[in-house]
């Protein structure tokens, strides 16, 4: 298509339509920079779209193609632009500038990453089809045609790569296979990756949208699903029905890039697809694989860490990440459309027990390793939102969507810092927020996608997004605490041991250091009092050649349990021999309790000490008033005693450790002025406080 046919086509397009895509293709500058406070940030209301795509069309750029060996797209004789996102935006002194990745070399303009990723490309392009297909936006579809075009033409068509991606590209259209710092795989295209995973999330999301609006462009972007699936079949889908061992621990071998995650954002696409086409076996069955490994993936329990949440990567049984975590949500949807209600358990404990206990602990951190750490950014929110109504979804859960509102409203104000994380005047998002909370104010391509997709959820969802937006700030949470192991006392030969790097290859020591114990040794911990018993989960770095245990007292004598010194089972797969675990002791330790005692009959390596309340809550407040979620980490129904204002009433809806309401009885649910709060087994209950 000529330059002069793409202005004639847009004579019957809408005038809003037109004029911005003349401007696109027109190609504005790198340097571009539009305010970052275009707008007045006015709080935002149930009843007006909370979704803008102002910033990631200001994010969005023309693209100059030039067919090459191995990269085309549709009809690129004829139109030879596309249109892809910068992969980040620089808040300086009020404004936002597009940027690349790495540093700028200013005699080629070309980054040391790249200008545009396919990772980026895939997700805006799914953003402009949902938001397409939500309202009918025809500014939307232009834009989800043309980002899919600029993503085909990343994928390789000829050779042996042929079916995977490469993941950067420059300003000029050049490709980057290999970007510096080296990324891998390297080339970019040489294996499966990440983003041949979102790659066909995009196409699988892109046929089902075009397949009744342009079955010629359909017809090619299921060519290229095609493509992509014969290389994973090639390549990891080869090992279907394998396993690999992580530590003694079974895992499947066939998740792309060894990841849950990868894999789960594959599944997408593809249950997109399946849905559109349920007679394309090819489809299908890749849809049926990636999801079974998946929830293999699926791990501990209520009281046994990870506390059933979907591991994200075979290499690492104590590794979990908010970011990418959208394996609950592909399981839940992939269940349905396969028919296969046996794959939703691993959704459920992921939705309804995991994540209760992950907002207790403070947020969606950015990685448990094992310990709860790193900063929140928008991935990981949407990860859990996306995953939370769909499970509530699948399974008629509807007390996930409680726990959804309630991370939802990190975007509104109910995060550590204390401020909206996302402006729906501007439709910009903040790129993270820290422990402590400070803010990037920075706005790239990942986290305005992924607070985009959270706001077309919510959208599409009224009654969650205004149960969202009446919560504005965590009042305090009181969960999951780490005490470390160099905190405490050692009688004996024992030391504190720094260990060069933090990062094992698999997890890290928390607080970068750990208590290296001998026979006979003991290690006492102090612990803060409490009101309510605790599970203490001792974490040990348990190897294949070390033997005997640690036994732990509550202070000098009354016994918890014991953890394993070693025994770990078979390296395999792994990048660290043995694993630092958070092992589950037998007995709780008793309110008021304020020190444990580890005794060893052998070499320990001694990390820290994992705390979990019988009881964890999440307190809440906003326009909606005062709530606050308990949730349960005990094998019995406990019911837990709150004060009640004079003149209030506590109004309850207990859920099980499924997401579905209680059964009468046990004061679970209505209102009380005793203040007696019951929390099912496993479960949660959330509280409102409301005038009588």
């Amino acid at each position: 298509m000529t330059h002069d046919h793409v202005r004639r086509r847009l004579i019957s397009m809408p005038v809003a339509l037109a004029a911005a895509l003349s401007m696109l293709l027109a190609g504005a500058s790198a340097a571009a920079a539009v305010p970052a406070s275009a707008l007045a940030h006015g709080s935002p209301t149930s009843t007006a779209p909370l979704t803008n795509l102002a910033h990631l069309n200001f994010l969005l750029d023309t693209v100059q193609l030039t067919a090459v060996e191995g990269h085309t797209t549709y009809r690129l004789d004829e139109n030879p632009k596309v249109l892809a996102p910068w992969t980040y935006a620089d808040n300086s002194k009020g404004r936002y500038t597009r940027v690349g990745g790495g540093s700028l070399d200013p005699v080629t303009g070309h980054w040391s990453q790249g200008a545009y990723n396919a990772d980026d490309i895939s997700r805006t392009a799914v953003v402009y089809l949902r938001h397409w297909q939500q309202t009918g936006d025809e500014t939307s579809r232009e834009y989800a045609f043309q980002t899919l075009r600029s993503l085909t033409y990343l994928q390789t068509t000829t050779g042996p790569n042929v079916g995977n991606v490469v993941l950067w590209q420059q300003t000029d259209g050049s490709l980057a296979p290999s970007a510096t710092p080296v990324e891998l795989p390297d080339p970019s295209d040489s294996a499966e990756s990440y983003w041949l995973a979102r790659t066909v999330w995009a196409l699988g999301e892109g046929y089902a949208a075009f397949k009744s609006a342009d079955p010629e462009f359909a017809a090619f972007l299921q060519d290229r699903l095609h493509l992509a699936l014969a290389s994973l079949n090639e390549q990891s889908l080869a090992e279907y029905g394998n396993y690999d061992v992580a530590d003694g621990v079974k895992v499947p071998a066939w998740l792309i890039a060894g990841g849950a995650d990868a894999s789960a954002e594959a599944v997408l696409g593809l249950v997109a697809y399946a849905s559109a086409e349920p007679t394309d076996a090819i489809a299908t069955t890749a849809l049926t694989q990636l999801t079974e490994g998946i929830a293999a993936m699926s791990s501990g329990s209520v009281n046994q860490w990870p506390f059933g949440a979907i591991l994200p990567w075979n290499k690492s049984q104590t590794l979990w990440h908010a970011w990418g975590g959208m394996a609950p949500a592909a399981v839940a949807t992939a269940a349905d459309v396969l028919d296969r209600p046996d794959l939703l358990t691993a959704a459920i404990k992921d939705a309804a027990q995991f994540t209760p206990q992950l907002l207790a602990a403070g947020g969606a951190d950015n990685a448990w390793t094992p310990t709860p750490g790193e900063s929140q950014i928008a991935y990981g929110i949407d990860s859990r939102v996306q995953s939370l109504v769909a499970t509530a979804q699948a399974t008629d859960a509807p007390g996930l969507l409680d726990i959804a509102a309630i991370t939802a409203s990190w975007y509104f104000g109910a995060n550590r810092s204390g401020a909206p994380a996302y402006n729906p005047a501007t439709g910009t998002a903040v790129d993270g927020i820290e422990r402590d909370g400070r803010v990037n104010p920075n706005s790239g391509a990942e986290s305005t996608i992924h607070a985009l997709l959270s706001m077309l959820i919510l959208d599409a969802n009224p009654a969650l997004k205004a149960k969202a937006l009446g919560i504005n700030e965590t009042v305090s949470t009181n969960g999951l605490s780490v005490m470390e192991a160099e905190s405490g006392t050692i009688t004996g030969s024992g030391s504190v041991v720094t260990p060069a790097s933090a990062w094992t290859g698999e997890s890290n020591w928390s607080g970068g250091a750990y208590v290296g114990l001998d026979a006979g040794d003991t290690l006492s911990i102090p612990v803060p009092a409490a009101d309510q018993a605790r599970n203490i989960y001792p974490i040990v770095n348990q190897t294949v050649e070390l033997a005997g245990s640690t036994a732990w007292t509550a202070g000098k004598s009354i016994d918890l349990g014991s953890t394993p010194n070693g025994g770990a089972g078979a390296q395999g797969i792994t990048d660290a021999p043995g694993r630092i675990f958070p092992f589950s002791l037998e007995r709780t330790l008793a309110a008021g309790a304020t020190s444990i005692v580890g005794h060893s009959d052998g070499t320990a390596s001694v990390d820290a000490l994992l705390i979990q309340p019988l009881i964890s809550s999440v307190a809440v407040t906003g326009s909606s008033g005062d709530s606050t979620l308990y949730v349960s980490a005990a094998n019995d129904i406990i019911v837990w005693k709150s004060e009640v204002p004079r003149g209030y009433l506590l109004e309850q809806q207990a859920f099980d450790a499924t997401g579905k309401l209680l059964a009468a009885g046990h004061n679970s649910n209505g209102a009380d002025r005793s203040g007696r709060v019951s929390v099912g087994a496993g479960g949660f209950t959330l509280v409102t406080l409301v005038q009588k």
